[in-house]
């Protein structure tokens, strides 16, 4: 055993905190038996169990350069939680990093930026813009956190027309490994700048996260029910149709429940950015083929206004067909919640310097939110994966075009050769 290990293996949470304090650290340090500790360790899944030495609470970005610094001159991992929506791999022994704290809003309407703070969500976000009649490329939540999505690659409901949230950032504060402060842009650490937008917390931590904004002051869009006896003929029909709409159009296809019941229905999700007229006019063949309205509705709110939601990705696969077999056999399913959502459009046609999120060419994800043995045999599963969609930390690089993994490899082992930054969705240097 190393000496650096022996270390580890005899550290105390008194002994991780004396070195914060030591360090420099000014933000709120909890162990076991604290008030906040098992409130604090907790991700959003729920089997989720982490047991750090401390969770340490930053307020400010020279606090988490103290938790760099202390973890590694202690030689305990380090994790980085904001939300906890992302969290997947466990900071048992070490120091779980709190950003939650770190919320703040800067919105540039001339330019059409916006400045965030580590802990900052999303909905703090869309309100700041809103004002001025501008949307952020949010997810399907206000809850999530920004940073981990966007650095995750980040698909939302204007991407089709926009792009991936992380082709979207122009500038970025990264604490490295060795726990200085560098500037990722463009023109500053450019290596750095491509790899962080879709590589994640692979090459340090964000401090501080700007990225564009978009003139989208309100949308038309909203979930419609409908019988399930049409199922597999408005799958197959989706398929041929979501070729023929334009990028301002985003929808997916959902094998569901009727809410507050148990009964099985077909439901449509669509978010249209512009005029309520077209976006209904270029719906209403999909809808005719699945059959009459049972609840729901489409409407027009400020873009801050649309509840879109999410499905779990117990099984995720991004695939360019859609076999008439596979969509016979998923009308079939009796209880699973089945999402088929568009891809395609900007995500597929970024501009120059793009970032390195994987799989672009896919036209749609494939999400199902439980086992399903029974559909092995028309499957085809590709094994491509989105990071932000993930689950399995293990399977990481299945989020990345060969090309992309390759170059994200060396950039990691420029930045941090000792894979320090490895309770996440880890990308080893070698």
């Amino acid at each position: 055993m190393s000496t650096q290990a022996i270390l580890a293996a005899e550290t105390t949470g008194s002994d991780v905190v004396a070195a914060l304090l030591g360090a420099g650290f000014n933000g709120s340090v909890h162990r076991p038996g604290d008030e906040q500790y098992d409130v604090l360790r907790q991700s959003i899944v729920p089997t989720f169990d982490s047991r750090p030495l401390v969770v340490a609470e930053a307020f400010s970005r020279s606090d988490v350069q103290a938790a760099v610094r202390t973890a590694r001159q202690l030689g305990l991992p380090l994790a980085v939680q904001a939300t906890g929506h992302g969290t997947r791999v466990p900071a048992d022994g070490g120091i779980l990093l709190r950003t939650s704290a770190m919320t703040s809003v800067l919105v540039d309407p001339q330019r059409k930026v916006a400045k965030v703070g580590p802990g900052t969500r999303w909905g703090a976000v869309i309100d700041a813009a809103g004002q001025f009649g501008l949307a952020p490329l949010a997810g399907s939540s206000r809850d999530v956190g920004v940073t981990g999505y966007t650095l995750g690659g980040g698909v939302g409901w204007l991407a089709r027309k926009y792009g991936f949230a992380a082709d979207s950032v122009i500038r970025a504060e990264v604490v490295t490994a060795d726990g200085r402060v560098v500037t990722a842009s463009a023109d500053e650490h450019p290596d750095l700048f491509w790899a962080i937008r879709g590589g994640s917390g692979n090459f340090g931590i964000v401090t501080s996260l700007e990225f564009r904004l978009y003139s989208v002051p309100q949308v038309h869009s909203g979930i419609v029910y409908f019988g399930i006896d049409n199922a597999a003929e408005t799958l197959k029909f989706y398929r041929d149709w979501s070729a023929t709409i334009p990028n301002e159009l985003s929808t997916a296809i959902l094998l569901t429940r009727l809410p507050g019941t148990t009964t099985r229905a077909l439901a449509i999700k669509a978010s249209y950015a512009g005029e309520a007229d077209l976006a209904e006019h270029l719906l209403r063949p999909l809808f005719e083929v699945a059959g009459p309205v049972l609840a729901g509705e489409l409407k027009t709110t400020p873009f801050g206004e649309s509840a879109m939601g999410g499905t779990p990705a117990r099984y995720l696969d991004l695939v360019d067909t859609l076999a008439d077999d596979l969509l016979d056999e998923l009308a079939k399913l009796p209880s699973a919640t089945v999402e088929i959502r568009h891809w395609g459009g900007a995500m597929a046609h970024p501009g120059p310097g793009a970032a390195p999120v994987g799989h672009r060419g896919a036209t749609y994800s494939l999400i199902i939110d439980q086992e399903v043995p029974e559909l092995a045999p028309v499957l085809r599963t590709t094994g491509r994966t989105f990071l932000n969609f993930l689950a399995d930390p293990a399977r990481a690089t299945s989020a990345y075009a060969e090309a992309d993994l390759a170059r994200l490899r060396s950039v990691k082992r420029a930045y941090d050769p000792e894979n320090f930054f490895h309770l996440n969705h880890n990308l080893p240097p070698a």
